[in-house]
């Protein structure tokens, strides 16, 4: 019988769902989907100090933007501390572990020593063998885990290959801090064995701690998960990511305009690749990922290449989805209230319909919606300093000329549209560019817009010649 796959992502709630943790959650859920298996979401809430209820709720909205879809209920591993305080006293019964009475001065002292010797600064075993008699009186011990001083922990990594750790590198961890509350390394070996976790995918930084994970589970006698440790991502100069380079939250990228299924594509490639396919179908992606595609070296972020995708898809996708990925944008941007208001109760299918012209041009929702902008534009517009230079003396006065022109175009539709203003710069003399550029400023109050043609569709012929009108000096009969 062939075992059911089973992931995990488990988020430390301190923060916002940033670039690298939604990578992670990409993996795991394409290897779960990809085996017909499970993705378990686990948050690790252990850290009392540092995790936050805002700080769930923005993972779980990242998750959910990305549309990463999690099996089961939300595990909060704090909640879940006396499971963990059971095994730790099973380890200390069967002589696995043991009490430690070291001051925090001692500690301190120790890592001190280990680094002028040159060595690792971890604890020394001091309390390793003692008996317990010479226990000092009214202090309360943490629990240590007893670690093998010798031989090797080796890990069979599926992207980081055999990686072999000397045991008298790896001290006796702690499991069970002296106020009774037990650490990340004890809580995640046991709620991983709980909820029948098979493969841990995850950031090349817990590789050392798989090591010492991997001791945990072999005391325990449980089943060892398969670890893939993946490499992490590194800005355009191949320093670690910051802030500059991309390292946000996942809702800056939604606020910033990005589409949730160019994200999942562009973060798929970080670090992995089918050939040189680059614009991959979320199908396509749980058909071809495997662990053994993800390279060992840090992948680098680039938000060119990211704008590009997102073009790409916003060019391909049906134009009602785009509204509804832009209504449910808005809400989220710092001037939500002024745009609902511009675009009022019939504006988002005025939108729609400029939906051809605009999306050919914009990379990103946020600048679709800005270039949209002329479409709820309250009359007479305020043209930009570059409409204003081509809505000079000559630009004013074709824009006259036009107007009768125009007024006598019937159906209000592109092809008649296109027609008359041809005819009318063939007829005077004039470049077809020099009639559509202040006709565009005239209508957009910008010097760049969709195409001219579908720019006057959109806006109807009472609106259109208004603006026409406006600009050419309020003609009558507009």
């Amino acid at each position: 019988m062939t075992e059911t796959v089973i992931t995990r992502f488990a988020p430390s709630p301190t923060g916002y769902l940033h670039i690298g943790g939604a990578r992670t959650a990409l993996f795991n859920w394409l290897f779960a989907k990809a085996h017909g298996g499970k993705m378990l979401l686990r948050i690790e809430d252990t850290d009392r100090a540092r995790s936050t209820d805002a700080a769930i709720d923005a993972i779980l909205d990242g998750l959910r933007w990305l549309e990463l879809d999690w099996d089961g209920e939300t595990v909060h591993q704090y909640a879940r501390a006396e499971r963990h305080r059971e095994v730790a006293d099973r380890l200390l019964a069967e002589g696995k572990a043991y009490r430690c009475y070291a001051t925090p001065e001692e500690l301190q002292a120790m890592r001190e020593k280990a680094r002028a010797e040159g060595g690792a600064p971890g604890y020394d075993g001091t309390w390793r063998d003692k008996d317990p008699s010479e226990a000092p009186e009214g202090v309360a011990p943490a629990i240590r885990f007893k670690a093998p001083r010798e031989g090797d922990t080796v890990i069979e990594d599926r992207v980081q290959g055999r990686v072999s750790f000397a045991n008298k590198d790896l001290d006796d961890f702690v499991i069970l801090r002296s106020d009774g509350t037990p650490t990340y390394m004890l809580s995640v070996v046991v709620d991983d064995h709980d909820m029948e976790i098979t493969h841990v995918i995850r950031g090349d930084d817990h590789l050392t701690n798989a090591a010492r994970q991997t001791q945990l589970f072999k005391a325990l006698g449980w089943d060892t998960p398969v670890y893939a440790h993946v490499p992490l991502i590194h800005g355009p100069d191949g320093a670690k990511l910051s802030k500059r380079h991309g390292a946000l939250g996942v809702e800056a990228y939604r606020e910033m305009g990005y589409l949730p299924v160019a994200l999942r594509n562009y973060l798929v490639r970080l670090g992995w690749s089918h050939g040189d396919a680059e614009v991959i179908s979320t199908e396509e992606m749980i058909e071809w990922f495997n662990l053994e595609a993800i390279g060992r070296s840090a992948a680098r972020f680039d938000f060119a290449k990211l704008e590009n995708l997102n073009g790409h898809y916003l060019r391909v996708m049906p134009d009602a989805e785009i509204v509804s990925y832009l209504k449910a944008l808005v809400p989220h941007l710092v001037d939500a209230d002024d745009i609902l208001v511009r675009i009022g109760a019939d504006g988002w299918g005025k939108l729609e319909r400029a939906m051809p012209g605009l999306k050919e041009r914009a990379k990103t929702l946020v600048e679709l919606l800005d270039s949209g902008d002329y479409l709820f534009a309250r009359r007479p517009l305020s043209p930009d300093e570059k409409a204003v230079k081509l809505l000079d003396d000559g630009g004013r006065e074709t824009l006259a000329e036009l107007l009768p022109a125009l007024q006598s175009v019937e159906p209000w539709a592109v092809p008649g549209l296109e027609a008359s203003v041809r005819d009318f710069a063939d007829r005077t003399g004039r470049k077809l560019g020099r009639v559509a550029q202040p006709l565009r400023a005239a209508l957009t109050g910008r010097s760049t817009s969709p195409g001219i043609f579908d720019v006057l569709e959109v806006l109807g012929r009472e609106e259109a010649l208004g603006r026409i009108a406006d600009q050419a000096g309020g003609l009558e009969n507009a």
